[in-house]
This record gives C-alpha cells, structure tokens and sequence, in this order.
C-alpha cells in the first residue's frame, strides 16, 4: 500500500472522534512523535469529529452559490432538515468518494433533494472558487439522478472566518498537510434540523439508506415519512459512538420474555385461587350453609 493509500485510509477512520487502535492517541501530547514514528504525517492524527448533538450552528454566515452570488447559509433551509457536508473540491482522495456516497446513498431513498430535504455542500479550503464548485456539483447531480434537484443540492465556497465557524460548530478538526500537499480531514455527514441544530452525524464514505432515512425523520420531529419510519424509530436507537441506528429486537425480545413471564404467573395465580375457592365450597365463597 503506497503512503498516500494508507493516508486516506487513516483518514476515513478518524471520522470517528476517538484512537484508532494501534494507533497513538491523538490528543496525547507525544502525538507528532508517535506519528512520525507510524510513518504517517502528524496531522492525519489530529482531525476527526467531535460531536456536538443538539447545538445551534450558525445561521448567519454568508457563502457564495455555485454561480459566484452571496447566499446566507440559514436561507437555505426552507424550513427543511439538512445534510451537511463538508469537503474540498480539488481534493485528490477522500472528499471525491463522500459526496459520491451522499449521491450514491441518498438515490435509494424515496424522498427526494429539495422536496423533504436539502443538501449542503461547504468547501473547507477558503481557496477555492464557485466554477469548482459548480464542476463538483454537475457530477454529483449527474450520479445522484434525480430530475430538479439543482436547488435542493447547493455546493459553496466561502471566506475563512465563515469557514472556521461552520466546522467548529459542528466538530469538523482538519489541517493542512504541507507534506502531502493536502488537507488531512475526516469523513462524514452531519444531519441537521430545520432549526439549524445538529441532530446526528454518520461516518464513513458511504452511507446506510435505513440510517440516513430514519436521521431525516428524526431531525424533522416526524414531518416527513410515513407511520412505519415512526414505528421503525421505536425498534432503532442512534449509537453516537458508532454514528449507525442500531435494532432494538434484543431488548424488545427480552421485554417480551419479561412480560410473558409475569402473564403467566398471573394467569396461575388467578387460577390456583379459583380452584381453592371451589374447593372451599359455597361458604368460602360467601353462600350460606344448608
């Protein structure tokens, strides 16, 4: 595996904001050290999601569209979940296999881009311009395959500081790596509410459509999908730490086994006392004698 394969590698891992095993933790103080001596570059060690569930990002930060015209990030949601990604669009790796995941993940669904929901696509690298932008977005559009939805998928560029805003809000740590040449970053998609408050994160370059479908019911308090996506929310519950929904049928199962058991008992109860009182005869049951 060349270096630049065992980078990306690296970097889809730490998505997930916590060691890798076998590798040092990032957060230690001897992280550049322990890198170097991994043969990997200090800063795939130090990016990653820090996940910030419920909290507000901001709204009012300005970006410019695909067509070079200024746009105010909370406009754009129409009153509609989001999800968000970020990414660079000249990246040589990671950021080109994410969005193909959104697209490929997201044209599973029923629900459509623009219709119950928005996609947001923000550069991290203040250097780059609308026209990348608009080439980045005609290829995903192209994969994604749904007719109209240009508006429901916006990809933006924007200054620093609106930058630096936006992925601190959200968690998203990613550096610059003056050796490779690129930016170290993580891999992921953070699922917002119509209110602009961060309602869940998925890791990885592709994405489970059950996951992505039930993070939108959720994220929109159940103003989208069906009775059954409400049912299925009752049997699922979001792991934080895995960034996945995971079954409840366990727990239901043994809930079940609880609850038979006690129907049970009580069904013997009721009937070891109805023999007793017959076996009392008339007068145990409240009759008189002859």
């Amino acid at each position: 595996m060349t270096r630049g394969a065992a980078v990306a590698f690296v970097l889809a891992l730490a998505a997930i904001d916590r060691p890798i095993a076998g590798l040092p933790d990032p957060l230690s103080q001897d992280a550049s050290a322990d890198a170097a001596g991994a043969g990997l570059p200090a800063p795939v060690l130090r990016v990653g999601f820090d996940q910030r569930l419920g909290e507000q990002v901001p709204l009012d930060l300005e970006f410019r569209d695909e067509e070079g015209r200024a746009v105010r990030l909370g406009d754009l949601f129409e009153g509609k979940p989001v999800i968000l990604s970020l990414a660079y669009y000249d990246c040589p790796m990671l950021c080109g296999l994410t969005l193909s995941g959104v697209a490929s993940s997201l044209k599973t669904l029923s629900f459509d881009a623009g219709r119950e929901f928005r996609v947001i696509t923000v550069s991290f690298n203040p250097k780059e311009t609308p026209k990348q932008a608009r080439a980045r977005k005609t290829q995903s559009l192209d994969l994604y395959g749904r007719p109209g939805a240009g508006n429901g998928w916006r990809f933006l560029t924007g200054e620093e500081e609106a930058i630096r805003r936006l992925t601190g809000a959200v968690g998203f740590r990613y550096e610059w790596d003056a050796e490779q040449k690129q930016y170290a970053h993580p891999t992921g998609i953070v699922v917002l509410t119509p209110a602009g408050r961060i309602a869940r994160y998925f890791f990885g370059v592709e994405y489970a459509p059950k996951d992505l479908r039930l993070g939108l019911v959720e994220a929109a308090d159940g103003r989208i999908g069906t009775l059954a996506d409400r049912l299925l929310l009752l049997c699922y519950r979001y792991d934080s730490t895995t960034g996945r929904y995971s079954g409840l049928a366990i727990g239901l199962v043994r809930a079940g086994g609880v609850a038979t058991v006690l129907a049970l008992g009580l069904l013997i109860a009721t009937t070891v006392w109805r023999d007793r009182r017959r076996a009392a005869g008339p007068d145990a049951r409240g009759g008189r004698g002859a």
